[in-house]
């Protein structure tokens, strides 16, 4: 009979594709293993395709009625990722052995708070594979990754002839304000070039995208609020560069290993969330030495400063030299 274990991460784009290392040797150097993954119902797109995982558990409204359909699995050990009161729910209810993910966030308060950076080295990557030790699991060093169904696979031949050639990916998206880029940012490296650029993001980007737009270079197109997740990832993935905020797409173009300039503004680097083993060539750009950063691991809806220096004193120049570096 197969061991059978139950992986927890329940929460956004980015935190899944980083727990993909973890399934995979899980499965790989675990080869009797069965398993299943539980996330919420928006998460699916992401694993659907993932060969690791046998079986994918989806929660909306009840994590009550979740754990209920879990319980006949019979489930030999639990791998929480997530480690907050709603994994804890699930562990208690389940009743099963469990190894749980450790958040540090005593430490992250302290960083925040009083800018202190008592935080291990290293990636959160390589903090979630030591979850597995207890199994005798190591980090294969292959990195993340991330799998697109064909059907959602962006066909090339839709793009206007100059964009085939090659384009730089533009993630416009940031799950708060505080954690994108200002439009105006690219205003020198879009207007000066004639590189082709692709525009992501959700519809809450739709209005930074159409900013954009109104400069009408005419070496932009606009795929803001108008793809599946899997679209976007296609995008990325076939992009020659990709700019990026502290987001799930970032995360997925690591996992591509795409040469990325990763953008920090409120956050930073120092919470292990930086592009996992990205292509060679890739940067981070952030605003180092100012007192009030990081102000918090997630981000705000307006800076807490009122200034938002962490993003607008990001040199526009830096950005261009790159770009016209490694295009």
């Amino acid at each position: 009979m197969k061991t059978k274990f139950l992986v927890i991460r329940l929460s956004s784009i980015g935190d899944i594709v980083l727990t993909s290392p973890v399934v995979r040797c899980l499965k790989t150097q675990f080869p009797d293993a069965e398993v299943h993954f539980l996330t919420k119902k928006s998460n699916f797109d992401l694993l659907q395709a993932n060969p690791y995982v046998d079986k994918i558990h989806l929660y909306g409204d009840s994590l009550s009625d979740a754990v209920q359909k879990l319980k006949p699995e019979n489930y030999d050990y639990i791998i929480d990722l997530h480690n907050n009161l709603r994994s804890l729910y699930v562990k208690l209810r389940l009743g099963t052995k469990s190894y749980s993910f450790n958040k540090l966030n005593i430490r992250k308060i302290i960083l925040t708070k009083f800018k202190i950076n008592i935080l291990p080295d290293g990636h959160i990557v390589d903090r979630y594979l030591e979850t597995l030790r207890h199994f005798n699991i190591v980090n294969d060093g292959k990195g993340l990754e991330h799998f697109i169904p064909e059907e959602d696979e962006f066909p090339i031949t839709e793009f206007p002839e100059n964009f085939r050639n090659g384009y730089v990916a533009l993630v416009l998206a940031g799950t708060y304000f505080t954690k994108k880029m200002p439009p105006e940012k690219y205003r020198k490296l879009i207007s000066e070039t004639q590189i082709p650029f692709v525009l992501l993001g959700g519809r809450s980007e739709q209005e930074m995208a159409a900013q954009i737009l109104n400069w009408n270079t005419g070496n932009v197109v606009d795929f803001t609020g108008k793809l599946r997740i899997n679209q976007s990832a296609s995008l990325v993935k076939n992009a020659r560069l990709v700019i990026a905020n502290d987001t799930g797409l970032m995360h997925i173009a690591a996992a591509y290993q795409k040469k990325i300039l990763s953008v920090w503004g409120n956050t930073s680097p120092e919470f292990g969330m930086y592009p996992y083993l990205a292509g060679k060539g890739s940067e981070i750009l952030e605003v180092k030495g100012l007192s009030c950063r990081p102000c918090s691991k997630l981000g705000y809806h307006k800076c807490p400063k009122k200034h938002f220096r962490c993003m607008n004193d990001l040199p526009e120049d830096r950005i261009l030299e790159w770009v016209e570096k490694e295009f």
